[in-house]
């Protein structure tokens, strides 16, 4: 089976206490550690305020989250996610390895 790499960045509301934010760190590193997820690095990345207004809130705290993975995993994380009323927007996507940057030129 072959893992890819993912990056998973997560917002939550600003009013939810620091320890509750630990929990949420510790039970989604665990969630992916159960279902087979290598590699995971997690990193509170502190309060931000936002651009515009989301579910009427004007900041949020970002977590950060990279693991190897497959893709039932990351729709399993997803889910979880969805349906956790402390997460305000969440943003999964996958980091491509060895990329060569392509130059056009013109004559």
């Amino acid at each position: 089976m072959s893992f890819n790499k993912y990056e998973v960045i997560y917002m939550v509301k600003p009013d939810v206490r620091e320890d509750e934010i630990l929990k949420l760190i510790k039970q989604y590193h665990s969630l992916v550690k159960q279902c087979g997820g290598k590699n995971i690095f997690m990193q509170h990345q502190g309060r931000r305020h936002l651009s515009y207004e989301i579910a009427k809130y004007r900041d949020a705290i970002y977590i950060q989250m990279n693991f190897e993975g497959n893709g039932k995993l990351v729709q399993k994380l997803a889910k979880n996610i969805r349906f956790d009323d402390n997460i305000i927007r969440h943003l999964t996507s996958k980091q491509i390895e060895n990329h060569k940057e392509v130059v056009l030129s013109t004559l």
